[in-house]
């Protein structure tokens, strides 16, 4: 516990000297905003319908999402107890690092990674363990295998890895999890999976396929793909007593009838959908391309946004796109993330990078060939 002058009341030493999750920034009318990777396509007019008919607010949702968890179901090829909704995927990951997870306990994941998992960790009372990246911004499995103890409970997957935007590889995934202790969960998650091109990545669905992996369970979202971020909507798939676990400590009726029924809508205009998606995932190869033209060392990317790696210079790089009218994502000492916006933001967001990456120092980690 801590007495801190600042906070009123008595708060958990580790939860007080927790920095809240800070979303990407908002960009005003003039601006592109490429900060949260959301998806820069309006929904389609049929899914906005079919979310309009949904039921009226003064009733409480369905709250397991049966009509979706039976699509999902269907889909994966799994029991409905195998699949379970919640408000975003990563409201199901909080749900299972505090299933399996508490004082004295591990969990471990690469770093840098989605910047949710360190507080996820800290808030079940657990302890977090940061395996670094390899120089070229993917996970390092040999090294997170190596760092499982008897106080590891939960191991986080990211692929593709959010911010850097590397995959990891099917044949890489499966060598990992014959590593991992069957009785350690390990999390799949998948929220790009959608706009993944390259034909070796690991697939959630490959990995569950004939139940050789109880512990695996694979996440994925609605958010992204499918353009529905304002509703919150993800999803699990697992061994169904896996997911009873986060079930129970899942806060009651939090996916609303609204975002039930545009997930469904969804799934119904899929191939529409998948077509918008193609589209990003061309326009983010194409701009990921220029930008190791223009001269930064861009990793591979595989999810709806490319990676800077700025190291010391981020803050002052991440400026100059500001003041463009670019909204980008700035990891203080590391590098920034762009998402894939508006075809109109890519000449635009060329241009900046271009003239900032000349200022790179000499031997800059960011700095490529050009």
């Amino acid at each position: 516990m801590t007495d801190a002058p600042e906070i009123p009341v008595r708060v958990r030493a580790e939860v007080a000297a927790l920095p809240p999750y800070k979303q990407g920034k908002q960009a005003g009318a003039e601006a592109f905003k490429l900060s949260s990777n959301e998806n820069p396509f309006d929904p389609l007019p049929g899914v906005l319908a079919r979310m309009q008919s949904a039921s009226a607010l003064n009733r409480y949702p369905d709250a397991a999402a049966n009509r979706l968890r039976a699509r999902l179901a269907e889909r994966f090829g799994v029991d409905v107890d195998g699949v379970h909704i919640g408000a975003g995927s990563v409201s199901i990951l909080a749900q299972l690092v505090q299933a399996t997870s508490g004082p004295g306990d591990e969990v471990i994941y690469a770093w840098r990674s989605f910047e949710a998992y360190p507080w996820l960790a800290v808030v079940a009372g657990s302890t977090a363990v940061q395996v670094p990246l390899t120089p070229d911004a993917r996970h390092d499995l040999d090294a997170m295998a190596a760092a499982i103890t008897e106080r590891t409970r939960a191991v986080i997957v990211c692929t593709p890895n959010n911010p850097t935007g590397p995959v990891i590889t099917q044949a890489e995934f499966d060598a990992f999890v014959e590593r991992v202790p069957s009785d350690v969960l390990v999390v799949l998650d998948e929220a790009y999976a959608e706009f993944v091109t390259a034909p070796d990545a690991v697939d959630g669905a490959r990995v569950l396929a004939g139940g050789a992996h109880p512990n695996v369970v694979v996440l994925r979202t609605f958010s992204k793909a499918f353009g529905l971020a304002g509703l919150r909507v993800g999803y699990a798939i697992g061994h169904p007593r896996v997911l009873d676990a986060a079930r129970s400590t899942a806060i009651p009726l939090s996916v609303t009838a609204h975002a039930e029924e545009a997930a469904l809508a969804s799934l119904d205009a899929e191939a529409e959908l998948i077509e918008r998606v193609r589209t990003i995932a061309e326009r983010r190869d194409r701009l990921a391309a220029a930008l190791r033209e223009a001269g930064w060392r861009v990793p591979e990317a595989q999810g709806n946004f490319v990676w800077l790696p700025s190291g010391a210079e981020t803050i002052e790089v991440a400026t100059a796109f500001d003041a463009a009218g670019l909204i980008v994502r700035p990891f203080a000492g590391d590098g920034i993330r762009i998402s894939v916006g508006e075809e109109e933001s890519v000449e635009k967001v060329l241009r900046i990078a271009a003239s900032v990456v000349k200022d790179l120092p000499q031997g800059h980690s960011g700095r490529g060939l050009a």
